[in-house]
């Protein structure tokens, strides 16, 4: 009986060291496929954000040329105005600086046209409701002023905001094209914001030579 006890001892302890071989594989079998999961949301994740920063970039192109779009068209109709602008004003230097900047506004349009090109489009325009406005303003100071110091320093004022709002246009253009990489059109955009900004100290330094004293 002695032996007998201990046969079933000895089979009862092996069959406790299979069950744990058993449990140690059915442990890592487990953790592998959890890890296995694991791997498998972070590359999810990865995926996930890289689908975001493409929207982003996308995105961000396409508001890239519709802005384009938006100061093409700013620039076509300033090419209207600047001559009727040019018509209105007294002072002979203020005449010469809006004729002068008409052939500035020529090749600002040429530069938003390769612009396009570059990127292997059709330059196409669309209305500009902040450039609209501001032209509508021009038009109603030469209407309800006469001619003289009075109406040359309401063109001024109008002609500045002109500038102002084509200075923040094409800071921010650049900006984008930066971030884009469009290396061609950030050269082309940042000359033109040079120009934009050398106007506006013209039209400051007009308003300064005695314009806005005789309007008083």
């Amino acid at each position: 009986m002695a032996i007998s006890t201990k046969k079933t001892k000895g089979t009862a302890g092996k069959n406790s060291e299979k069950e744990d071989i058993i449990t140690k594989k059915t442990s890592t079998s487990s953790d592998k496929k959890t890890t296995a999961s694991s791997d498998k949301k972070e590359m999810k994740k990865s995926e996930q954000k890289d689908s975001k920063k493409s929207d982003k970039s996308k995105n961000l192109q396409e508001l890239f040329e519709d802005s384009l779009k938006d100061i093409l068209w700013a620039e076509k109709k300033l090419l209207k105005a600047l001559p009727k602008m040019e018509k209105n004003a007294m002072s002979d230097r203020l005449k010469k600086a809006f004729a002068d900047h008409l052939e500035e506004t020529k090749v600002h349009v040429e530069r938003l046209e390769q612009c396009f090109e570059d990127m292997g489009q059709k330059a196409k325009t669309k209305k500009c409701d902040a450039m609209a406005g501001i032209l509508e303003e021009a038009n109603s100071i030469i209407k309800e002023t006469e001619e003289g110091a009075v109406r040359d320093a309401g063109i001024i004022a109008a002609a500045q905001k002109v500038e102002h709002y084509e200075i923040a246009t094409y800071g921010t253009l650049a900006a984008f094209a930066k971030v884009l990489e469009q290396e061609s059109a950030l050269d082309l955009l940042l000359k033109t914001l040079e120009e934009e900004k050398k106007c506006d100290d013209s039209l400051t330094k007009l308003a300064d030579t005695n314009l806005n004293a005789k309007a008083e």
